[in-house]
């Protein structure tokens, strides 16, 4: 997977943290063969994990493209979406601090089981509506969604610090899912939109 990865051009920080993090261990037992093949695989709950180039594509775009090799994500990152806790992990080795919130009680609880051999201390698993973000933790360096809704919700917008990226996927006027990055500026927002995606989509609430 990682040679793969590597030789699609992806950022070698981010492909040294997912070497860290054995991907079979956050999917169902039955699909552990396939758990490094390059498609996403269902985790329960009608969710699925990322395919491996997605994951590497989402998170290469945190890294400064100047940032030497080991480089962390400085302050505080939050990932809408935990999942199976995968990226969570992944993340966790690229930034110096992470808080993930999932809205779905069953992953919440999948994901704090496999990740709690690891013990990542710099990684805090929520449960509770990712629209709303987490003002408690903010502000925060970078805010990553792994669903998509049609806008960014303005709570993701307010707890995001000066200087820091939002990395998501959104539903354009068409109907077709955008990787979105936007920046917050002292001057306000910059924002553009990348290549088309597929993501489950972004819900509010709890279930």
């Amino acid at each position: 997977m990682l040679g793969r990865l590597a030789a699609a051009g992806h950022c070698a920080s981010v492909l040294h943290a997912m070497g860290q993090i054995d991907r079979h261990n956050f999917v169902p037992p039955r699909l552990a063969s396939k758990a490094y093949d390059e498609s996403s695989l269902p985790i329960g709950f009608e969710q699925t994990i990322s395919k491996p180039s997605m994951i590497a594509r989402v998170l290469s775009l945190l890294i400064p493209e100047d940032a030497p090799s080991g480089f962390r994500l400085p302050g505080r990152v939050l990932e809408i979406g935990t999942g199976c806790g995968y990226q969570a992990a992944v993340l966790s080795k690229i930034a110096t601090e992470v808080y993930s919130m999932e809205r779905i009680k069953g992953l919440h609880e999948c994901a704090r089981d496999n990740l709690r051999e690891l013990r990542l201390v710099n990684l805090h698993l929520l449960f509770g509506d990712g629209m709303a973000g987490y003002a408690k933790g903010a502000p925060y360096t970078a805010i990553v969604s792994a669903a998509a809704g049609a806008a960014i919700p303005n709570a993701w917008l307010e707890q995001l610090a000066v200087g820091g990226r939002i990395i998501a996927p959104t539903q354009s006027d068409t109907g077709h899912q955008l990787l979105m990055v936007l920046d917050k500026t002292a001057t306000g927002i910059r924002q553009f939109a990348l290549e088309a995606v597929r993501f489950v989509p972004l819900k509010s609430g709890t279930s």
